[in-house]
């Protein structure tokens, strides 16, 4: 919604989107410690492509900042919000999961433990014929995910986030980033 204004793919109606935008923004700006509370404005925005933002938009965003990947205690923690809801067995070690999961993004975390969790099931089911699969009680089904389930999970599910995107960012953050 807010790229730079002026591309030839640019629509008429965007940009009169992004004018009355900046319009607006200009107005938000300047609240003392006197005003009232209730009555401030914060404009909060977030972006996956910084570089894209039109500049006008960029200088009216004071605060630049840049997130990173998650840290490894980040990547524990994003597990365990992942797997609270399942059953996982005794040789799940959430901290050797964590570390091989470095460079990996909140989503493909998650897409690995939504992978992970389906093993079981997809271990439970081979070979059977779908009539067989309708027949199989809920308790059958019930199996805990192993950290057999999460290796199988790691070969699968890739990172989306190479070296060359990193850098691109770090590079931005640095040339536009505030404190």
């Amino acid at each position: 919604m807010c790229s730079r204004r002026g591309t030839s793919e640019e629509h008429e109606a965007s940009r009169r989107v992004k004018a009355e935008l900046l319009v607006q923004m200009d107005g938000v700006g300047g609240a003392s410690e006197n005003d009232d509370p209730s009555k401030m404005v914060m404009v909060l925005a977030a972006t996956n492509f910084p570089w894209d933002i039109d500049e006008a938009l960029r200088r009216r965003l004071e605060k630049r900042i840049y997130i990173p990947l998650p840290s490894i205690k980040g990547r524990v923690e994003l597990l365990r919000i992942n797997l609270k809801e399942l059953e996982l067995a005794g040789d799940v070690d959430l901290n050797k999961i964590a570390e091989q999961l470095e460079g990996y993004s909140g989503a493909d975390i998650t897409n690995v433990c939504r992978d992970a969790s389906l093993m079981a099931m997809r271990r439970r089911i081979e070979g059977l014929s779908p009539e067989e699969i309708r027949n199989i009680s809920r308790d059958e089904m019930h199996m805990p995910t192993t950290m057999e389930d999460f290796e199988s999970a790691l070969k699968k599910v890739s990172k989306s986030v190479s070296a060359a995107d990193l850098e691109k960012y770090e590079k931005w953050i640095e040339e536009f980033g505030s404190c």
